[in-house]
């Protein structure tokens, strides 16, 4: 899979938005490795993103 169709499909899973075509195309991958690894990144990301924006409204 490329990373940009894991990247898209974890984001919209991520969300909630997945749609079902695309959940039985992600299952049919030979290993869960790299959307687990997008999903890692993806949720530190948003923690960085939230402590950022909170630290420039307190500041």
């Amino acid at each position: 899979m490329s990373f940009w169709r894991v990247f898209t499909s974890t984001v919209a899973a991520f969300f909630g938005v997945q749609t079902e075509q695309n959940r039985q195309k992600d299952f049919q991958s030979h290993s869960p490795l790299p959307f687990i690894i997008m999903g890692i990144i993806l949720a530190i990301g948003l923690v960085l993103t939230l402590i950022l924006i909170v630290n420039q409204v307190l500041s």
